[in-house]
């Protein structure tokens, strides 16, 4: 069973009504999604004619957390918000939602590349179902 993804809408109000808000010139958003095209032909550019049709998605929370209090941590970061899906996705589904918020525009991309990769790298497994 997947989870219904969050409105950033709803994200991005909640933030600028957060105290840190005045401290914050730029926010960006992260939305992973499940693709069709392998990781091995996106990243290695292996092309074994594979099509993905779906990924099977978990996460270690704490681990999650953990990241999290790190990027809070960086320079300029006033805001984190992480949202992971889990289950049986398919292609088209929401894997995951990043939102960080900080003082200027360097940071808040270091911050949410730093986060997304950590992420990635040590707190998801992904699956791709082909």
């Amino acid at each position: 069973m997947t989870k219904i993804s969050p409105s950033m809408d709803r994200w991005i109000e909640e933030a600028k009504k957060d105290p840190s808000s005045s401290q914050i010139g730029m926010y960006l958003f992260h939305n992973g999604v499940v693709r069709q095209t392998p990781k091995a032909k996106v990243r290695q550019g292996i092309d074994d004619g594979s099509q993905v049709r779906g990924m099977e998605f978990g996460y270690d929370e704490e681990k999650v957390q953990a990241a999290v209090e790190e990027a809070r941590n960086l320079d300029g970061i006033y805001h984190v918000r992480v949202w992971l899906n889990e289950g049986e996705l398919k292609v088209g589904d929401d894997i995951m939602y990043v939102l960080v918020g900080g003082d200027i525009r360097p940071h808040v991309i270091d911050a949410l590349q730093f986060l997304v990769e950590r992420i990635k790298t040590q707190c998801v497994v992904e699956i791709e179902k082909k």
